[in-house]
């Protein structure tokens, strides 16, 4: 019955396709995920099936020649300055240039990002090009260099690979894996063939790109228009094949500093089926995949099972861990504000990883019997459980802290201590506690990026459902295993029995010499661990959801906005800063004010503060930016006017173009011309179908508010819209009561189309909020009541109108990768050409555009500000 239940559910959820939308937009989440789980989980296996093997790995390991690894760190260090050298070629190849300092951290730094992304190193390409645009390099030539480098950087393994593959075919050095290494090779260099060649010639595999991942016509479109000086490319080329052989020269190295007879063959071939593992492997940098494979090769060469890992983990400490902990140490000195909420979220993932994959391995025997003398063997066996409990909780707070939750950063803290402890108390195992120790460090580093706070109400409702909750369930199981009859258990439980056993099984731990013998019995112990699970998955979710202010508006608190305003209101947007969905933040000084909303733990700010002086507005901000850190919150600040920037840049604030605001000028503003004669035409039309507009001026009468409410309510229900506020209005009674509206009346006087004129406070400016009409009104309804606010304003005074925003147009030359995506999205997805609609009606009256920005603090909150501002213009 159950089954036949979540059959139904599954398909009425694809029947309506919520369910193959949710799959086609998280398509490429869904597959790394799937890969990343799977080599885990290989590597898992690994380690369990190779367990007896690991003991001697380690004694293999430590017994390595010093001077041979000695000369493997120093073809490390040899090799990071040829990947640096590479960078600094790439950047030649397409006429421009860095330091070789610049190219040595640009390296380290995409090196140590690479492990913790998607895709690895592809991806890692787009990254930290900040420092490298300020010294004068255009973001499309450190892009364009960069696809030069990881181009070349696959088609160097495709040189030294083929000869060595079929020259060990022939030879027969090697069993069927190198047929299965060459054929992937072969692959792999007739696809970077045919993905060139389409790019160049615009083919079905560039437009196949296209389709699946439109921001990459940024790069795409680099590759086709920039020309490559061929001599720097070939040098590239040379760097990078000097590379594989170092790689190359590490594994042989490997070979010879834990005294095995060294081979060549091997060393070429375990090299690049390494390699091809690296470039397909989606996660980690190929961690646990190129383990297995390069061990596989190894042992098909001669090598028994405990010398091919012991070359394995010896190679990869010179290849992977020496650069990453190089890279380490390079942010240390270079903290980039994303990736201090980043790394550390990886870094506990990984120590998550580490503590399952510790306990699951066998313990050093001379260790754990030193231990046994010092510790009883139930504290070893709790520290086992308190390592293994830790390890699942970290995957999943390492998710939390991403959002910058305090709470997931002291869970992390309590986690990576016990960690510290656990792993030194189950069998001394320094190894893995040093890397807790770091993970720990890291966080303490951190810990200001960790500020937002959680529900404390929710967590008040979590912490007494998880004591009621425990309580109940050790008075269910106290009593529960007392009572039961022995054939259940074959354990006649008394007291202390039945307390142990409960909290165990209550949190999910389990007892080893407990073993249900029949249906009964396994049904006992499932409702205990379900009856813990659920509690204690309530109490994490309550510990970790976001605060959520809930400041309630405070009348006095307007009226003092209200006041400033009128003495130095300066923006159209300034009317609905004291609209009633706004919070308002009154600095000390009584000077200035800032209108915000929270939405998911942000306090997203409308325009500027409004300010006595620059000095106050500064000093606003300041204020709200320390407000918002005690309350949790993070600030940014939308629509900012493009002569602010500077301003919120002294305060260490970044920003991000959002598109361009319409204002007319009525002094120069004309009908005259062939640019206007669609418009003219349009105009004509309206008037020969006898339709005229009325001015009402307030206060407005109830009779007519009813008539434009209609006009309101079917323009919303014809378009499929809802009421949005922030930075317009809603339709509200009694502020349209207050206000002039404009309606059209068709010659039977049904109101067709309205708008109503509110309070702009630039100087000698005029603007609208709503303008709607019903679905019969004629073409051109919106161009005839707009030249009638036009004449209206005029005869206000007024010698300019805002027309407001047209999100996303007027990049006419983006330096950035979000700024190119934007464009592209705007000029080529259908689903943004609204906004290119919008762009083109304002157009018709020959506006002039006025840059608009997004302003925020932290590279992780603009990854956030998308989905924030779609709930802060909800009503």
């Amino acid at each position: 019955m159950k089954t036949q239940v979540i059959s139904n559910s599954i398909f009425s959820f694809f029947k309506d396709r919520k369910g193959v939308s949710f799959l086609r937009e998280n398509d490429k989440i869904i597959r790394q995920f799937v890969f990343t789980i799977f080599f885990i989980g290989i590597g898992i296996w690994f380690i369990k099936h190779e367990r007896s093997e690991l003991v001697e790995v380690n004694t293999v390991i430590t017994n390595a020649s010093f001077f041979w690894v000695s000369c493997g760190i120093a073809l490390a260090f040899l090799y990071v300055s040829l990947q640096a050298l590479m960078y600094f070629a790439s950047f030649k190849a397409v006429q421009s240039g860095i330091s070789f300092k610049q190219a040595i951290v640009l390296f380290l730094k995409r090196n140590f990002v690479s492990v913790f992304l998607p895709a690895g190193g592809i991806s890692s390409l787009a990254f930290f090009t900040k420092s490298i645009e300020k010294s004068g390099v255009k973001p499309t030539q450190i892009h364009f260099a960069s696809v030069v480098y990881g181009f070349v950087g696959i088609l160097s393994v495709i040189i030294v690979a083929i000869p060595a593959l079929i020259y060990s075919l022939f030879e027969g050095t090697a069993g069927s894996g190198v047929g299965y290494a060459l054929g992937a090779v072969v692959i792999l260099a007739l696809f970077v063939f045919l993905i060139y060649d389409s790019i160049l010639k615009k083919g079905s595999l560039y437009r196949l790109v296209i389709k699946l991942l439109p921001s990459a016509v940024v790069f795409l479109d680099d590759l086709q228009q920039n020309r490559i000086l061929k001599k720097k490319f070939l040098q590239v080329v040379l760097y990078s094949v000097l590379i594989e052989f170092a790689g190359i020269a590490h594994l042989y190295i490997a070979m010879i500093a834990l005294g095995f007879e060294p081979s060549l063959p091997a060393a070429v071939i375990g090299y690049i089926v390494s390699v091809v593992f690296l470039i397909v492997s989606p996660f980690l940098r190929g961690l646990g995949a190129i383990e297995i494979s390069m061990s596989f090769i190894l042992i098909q060469f001669g090598f028994d099972n405990v010398s091919a890992i012991a070359i394995t983990f010896l190679y990869r400490f010179f290849e992977f861990w020496i650069p990453l902990v190089a890279g380490a140490l390079v942010f240390l000195f270079h903290a980039n504000t994303l990736l201090m909420r980043v790394v550390p979220s990886f870094l506990l993932f990984v120590l998550g990883l580490i503590n399952i994959v510790s306990v699951l391995t066998p313990a050093i025997s001379e260790r754990l019997h030193i231990l046994r003398n010092i510790i009883p063997v139930s504290a070893i066996k709790a520290s086992n459980d308190f390592v293994i409990t830790a390890g699942l909780f970290m995957l999943v707070n390492a998710t939390f802290m991403l959002k910058g939750l305090r709470n997931a950063w002291w869970s992390a803290i309590f986690l990576s201590g016990i960690s510290v402890i656990g792993h030194l108390t189950k069998a001394i195992d320094y190894e893995e506690a040093v890397i807790a120790l770091i993970v720990f460090i890291s966080l303490i580093i951190t810990r200001k990026e960790y500020y937002i706070k959680s529900n404390s109400h929710l967590q008040s409702i979590g912490l007494k459902t998880v004591l009621i909750t425990m309580a109940a369930v050790l008075i269910y199981s106290i009593l529960g295993f007392y009572f039961l009859d022995k054939k259940h258990f074959g354990i006649d439980f008394h007291w202390q029995q039945s307390i142990r056993y409960g909290f165990q099984n209550y949190f999910l731990v389990g007892s080893s010499d407990l073993v249900p013998l029949d249906r009964f019995a396994r049904r006992f112990l499932l409702s205990i661990n379900i009856s813990g699970f659920l509690s204690i998955g309530f109490l994490i979710f309550a510990l970790i959801r976001p605060y959520t202010i809930k400041k309630e508006a405070v009348e006095d608190d307007f009226l003092s906005a209200k006041d400033l305003l009128t003495l130095y209101g300066t923006s159209a947007l300034d009317y609905f800063k004291t609209y009633d969905d706004k919070n308002i933040f009154l600095a000390t000084s009584k000077k200035s004010f800032l209108a915000y909303r929270v939405g998911d733990s942000f306090a997203v700010v409308l325009e500027n503060p409004v300010a006595a002086s620059e000095d106050e507005f500064k000093q606003c901000i300041v204020e709200f930016d320390s407000y918002c850190y005690e309350n949790g919150l993070r600030s940014i600040y939308y629509r900012v006017p493009e002569e602010n920037l500077e301003l919120f840049a002294s305060l260490h604030k970044k920003n991000l173009f959002i598109g361009q605001e319409a204002v007319v000028d009525l002094s120069v503003f004309t009908m005259e011309g062939g640019a206007k004669k669609s418009l003219r035409n349009a105009i004509s039309k309206v008037k020969e179908k006898g339709f005229k507009t009325t001015i009402h001026t307030a206060p407005v009468k109830d009779g007519l508010l009813q008539k434009v409410k209609a006009v309101s309510d079917e323009w919303l229900a014809g378009t499929g819209r809802t009421e949005i506020v922030f930075s317009q209005g809603k339709f509200d009674w009694e502020e349209l009561k207050q206000q002039t509206i404009i309606t059209v009346e068709n010659a039977e006087e049904k109101i067709v189309a309205f708008l109503n004129v509110i309070p702009d406070y630039a100087k000698g400016e005029g603007t609208y909020d709503l303008i709607r009409k019903t679905n019969d009104a004629p073409n051109g309804i919106i161009d005839f009541i707009l030249l009638e606010l036009f004449a209206y304003l005029k005869t206000q005074g007024c010698t300019s109108v805002n027309l407001g925003l047209a999100a996303m147009s007027g990049i006419e030359d983006p330096d950035t990768f979000p700024e190119k995506s934007m464009k592209f999205a705007y000029e080529r997805i259908k689903y943004f050409s609204h906004y290119k609609g919008l762009r083109d009606f304002k157009e018709r009256f020959s506006p002039v555009w006025y840059n608009k920005y997004l302003v925020y603090t932290h590279d992780y909150d603009l990854l956030q500000a998308p989905l924030v501002l779609n709930k802060v213009v909800k009503p």
